[in-house]
């Protein structure tokens, strides 16, 4: 599958990482722990991140936020530090099907399950996850193979439409959010519109929910320009509705 412009454009937000890097299961995480909050031990949020990786401040952020409203969350690296590097977004020079070749699927999916094992043998007994762009294509099939309790995914890439989502209805109990956007190449209106064909009217019953944010574009909720109203509301509105399905179904 290839990759829309969309998926190495954007902006880098503004702030501090206040996580930590860990080693779990062999695997490099940014995890985000609670502070000053009661948050149960046992259950975890997955971070699945686009492609730009746990290395990107955006990111790291992200999952701070998850940890600051309670939710312990833990953002793999299944780039192995080799993440579509920053300075890609402002540049075209960079080249994508050679990185896209060196971080696959059957590479890449091994190092999310090994963190998944490892947290297992610390003590977690339950995971929710959330894909942003390219981490989608991992959420849905933890989804499927019913590994976690939910998934939630931003402005989703790499989907095969109809067949990932008719799959995720027929076998999954994982209850399904989808943050979708106007002008997104990777999840276009139709597609979205599949979703609510296959999911909606009550039709999934886990639970399915899509949230839609007019005047934003693909990569909205993790490199959305935050000086632009509608894509600020858009940010904010897709990473509220993530802490509320988290807080629901985890």
């Amino acid at each position: 599958m290839s990759f829309c412009d969309d998926c190495f454009k954007g902006v880098t937000h503004e702030g501090t990482p206040k996580g930590k890097w860990e080693k779990i299961g062999g695997i490099d995480c940014y995890v985000g722990i609670p502070q000053d909050v009661e948050y149960p031990k046992d259950k975890a949020l997955l971070f699945l991140s686009d492609v730009f990786g746990m290395q990107l401040v955006n990111n790291q952020l992200l999952v701070d936020d998850f940890a600051a409203n309670g939710i312990l969350t833990y953002g793999v690296d299944y780039f192995f530090g080799d993440p579509v590097p920053e300075d890609a977004m402002k540049s075209e020079n960079f080249d994508r099907e050679s990185w896209r070749e060196q971080h696959g699927y059957e590479r890449t999916r091994p190092a999310v399950d090994a963190v998944i094992t490892a947290l297992k043998e610390q003590g977690i007994k339950a995971f929710g996850a959330t894909g942003y762009c390219f981490g989608a294509q991992y959420a849905v099939p933890l989804a499927i193979e019913n590994v976690i309790k939910f998934a939630a995914v931003s402005h989703p890439s790499r989907l095969k439409v109809p067949e990932d989502l008719e799959k995720y209805a027929y076998v999954s109990k994982a209850p399904f959010l989808i943050n979708s956007c106007e002008v997104d190449a990777m999840f276009p209106i139709e597609s979205q519109a599949k979703a609510d064909e296959i999911f909606g009217n009550e039709k999934f019953a886990p639970g399915y929910s899509r949230k839609y944010f007019p005047g934003c574009k693909h990569g909205f909720a993790v490199r959305g320009d935050m000086s632009n109203p509608q894509v600020k509301a858009g940010k904010e509105g897709a990473f509220k509705a993530t802490v509320a399905w988290t807080r629901k179904y985890l």
